[in-house]
């Protein structure tokens, strides 16, 4: 059923509004052959699509994130280049954090809600941070920031964790070892989302080392995403942090 029939079936009363809500929700997507478009995305999960700029060409990138702009819909873009930002922005009004790679074409305000924490073991896991704070922001979250507190110091963690256990989430992100996130999560009462970075020398493998850290972690209340992955981290912990902001307020 095409968007015209809905809305005729609405007039008419044939069916109700929630009825043609339902409908809306898997109404077909946008296809550019090389992409296909999902502008429905919003009605049915709450938030709007986001998309991989690596690996893409400046045409299609260009062409994806216009079409979203025809269609006024917000775009969090990850893993973008300042040559595809500089691209992208002479045809459109673009915002581009050069740290986390987030490519951003936002019109919609969302009030930030709530708050996450999200710690780092070290200052060489900011990027991939910075990853998760700007998604969880960009999506309506409240971010705390605490940057440098690994355990080769953990007087650092000690003196911030009152700060770190008000929030209503936590995303832990470390490389090395990967240790940071069930220390985190011995010490607090919220869910901990643990974030590897590929960030440590040869035995470090890339990441691996500490995503089976985090993964064999036998601290309880710990979720781990994939290496390098602030993104699906700052995705999850926004939607935690919604969840209980939501059922604070009803």
């Amino acid at each position: 059923m095409e968007t015209e029939e809905i809305l005729s079936k609405v007039k008419s009363g044939d069916i109700s509004i929630d009825e043609a809500v339902e409908l809306l929700k898997i109404l077909p997507y946008e296809d550019l052959g090389y992409a296909k478009l999902d502008h429905h995305r919003k009605i049915r999960k709450g938030y709007g699509e986001v998309i991989l700029c690596e690996g893409k060409s400046t045409e299609h990138l260009i062409n994806i994130f216009k079409h979203f702009a025809d269609n006024e819909t917000d775009v969090l873009g990850t893993r973008a280049s300042k040559e595809q930002y500089e691209k992208v922005r002479e045809i459109i009004d673009v915002e581009y954090d050069e740290l986390s790679k987030i490519l951003k074409l936002k019109r919609s305000k969302y009030e930030n809600l709530g708050e996450i924490a999200i710690c780092t073991g070290g200052t060489s896991d900011i990027p991939v941070a910075e990853e998760a704070a700007q998604t969880a922001e960009f999506f309506g979250s409240k971010v705390l920031r605490i940057y440098d507190v690994g355990v080769a110091g953990i007087h650092r963690l000690i003196s911030k964790i009152d700060q770190i256990s008000r929030t209503n989430c936590i995303i832990a992100v470390a490389g090395m070892e990967g240790a940071l996130p069930g220390v985190i999560a011995g010490m607090v009462d919220k869910p901990v989302i643990a974030v590897p970075t590929s960030v440590g020398y040869g035995a470090n493998f890339k990441g691996v080392s500490s995503l089976l850290t985090m993964l064999n972690s036998c601290a309880e209340g710990i979720a781990v995403v994939n290496i390098d992955n602030g993104f699906g981290a700052g995705y999850i912990a926004n939607q935690i942090n919604r969840l209980v902001v939501g059922s604070i307020g009803k």
